[in-house]
């Protein structure tokens, strides 16, 4: 009997009430300084820890523009030019306003950043700053974006 219910709750039930991974695009923003790569960071707008630009698909724009739109919107990238192949992708627990939280799974664009902007959309709910590879690595938390920058240079 024990056998019926778990093949019956791992293969019927357990499925229906697990949440679908919302995903997300996000853009790895760099430059090139002396011949060494660094990497655009912005604080989250809630907790202010280092994240890179991230954002849900926007209808109308492919995966790759998606990513510039929101290194505009939330780093102020006002040109650069992205590589139509992600580089990788992370997952992170996005909590909500209401208290609920999902996981994310977040398909990263390399962008080669042009031109910055002082004045963006979200400039006054955020704080960026240039950095190593390794640095950056050392300042994000969620793993599987530490490694994607510590390969990236």
């Amino acid at each position: 009997m024990r056998a019926v219910f778990d093949g019956f709750w791992s293969g019927y039930v357990q499925p229906l009430l697990q949440r679908p991974v919302r995903v997300q695009m996000a853009a790895l923003c760099y430059r090139t300084m002396d011949a060494k790569k660094q990497i655009l960071l912005i604080t989250s707008r809630d907790t202010g820890r280092w994240i890179i630009p991230k954002g849900w698909p926007i209808s109308g724009k492919t995966s790759c523009e998606t990513a510039l739109q929101e290194a505009w919107e939330e780093a102020g990238v006002k040109s650069g030019s992205s590589e139509t192949e992600a580089i990788g992708s992370y997952t992170y627990e996005k909590r909500f306003d209401n208290g609920l939280s999902a996981t994310v799974e977040t398909t990263v664009y390399p962008v080669a950043v042009e031109t910055l902007s002082d004045s963006f959309p979200e400039a006054d709910e955020r704080n960026r700053k240039w950095v190593s590879p390794k640095e950056a690595a050392n300042l994000v938390a969620e793993p599987e974006l530490k490694k994607l920058l510590e390969d990236f240079d």
